[in-house]
């Protein structure tokens, strides 16, 4: 199955993007025929991020398996049409961690013949702007919300074990 797929650039005027690709590619291979559709080179770090329909990041699906079992989600290992099993199903996407590109992916339609030339770039709208804008991250918590008990049993250093107990 085909699925096109928008990607929107989070930029003040619209830069919109429709690809073309086959539902059992991996995400790894989605992430360059992005990256490529906004004239980026793709070699810089990325991840989708899991998404409910206000676009609430939840999981991330890192470039790479960085955890120590092996076993953890990665694009190598996440299939399109497993991850987005439908039009309307939802990513978010962050290109360069320098630079923090943010966009919001979605399946836009389903498509059951199989085209010749695929991944393809199906629309193109807008130009990309020379600097991604900045982003302003804010936590879900302040340092108001701990109170002088969680400060008090922090800086006891009676809590604090010897390094010399620890084998590197």
């Amino acid at each position: 199955m085909i699925y096109k797929i928008r990607a929107i650039l989070d930029v003040k005027k619209d830069v919109i993007r429709d690809v073309l690709i086959d539902s059992s590619c991996n995400l790894a291979e989605l992430h360059k025929e992005i990256a490529k559709a906004f004239g980026f080179n793709g070699q810089e770090m990325a991840s989708f991020y899991l998404t409910d329909d206000e676009w609430n990041q939840g999981e991330e699906i890192p470039l790479f398996d960085m955890s120590d079992a092996g076993e953890s989600p990665s694009m190598q290992t996440s299939i399109l049409g497993e991850t987005l099993e439908k039009k309307g199903e939802k990513l978010i996407y962050v290109y360069d961690f320098m630079s923090m590109w943010t966009f919001f992916i979605e399946v836009s339609e389903t498509i059951k013949e199989t085209e010749k030339t695929l991944p393809a770039i199906s629309f193109a709208f807008g130009d990309v702007p020379e600097t991604a804008p900045e982003k302003e991250f804010t936590a879900e918590f302040s340092m108001d919300d701990f109170n002088s008990d969680d400060e008090d049993a922090f800086n006891d250093s009676s809590n604090f074990d010897n390094i010399d107990d620890y084998d590197f």
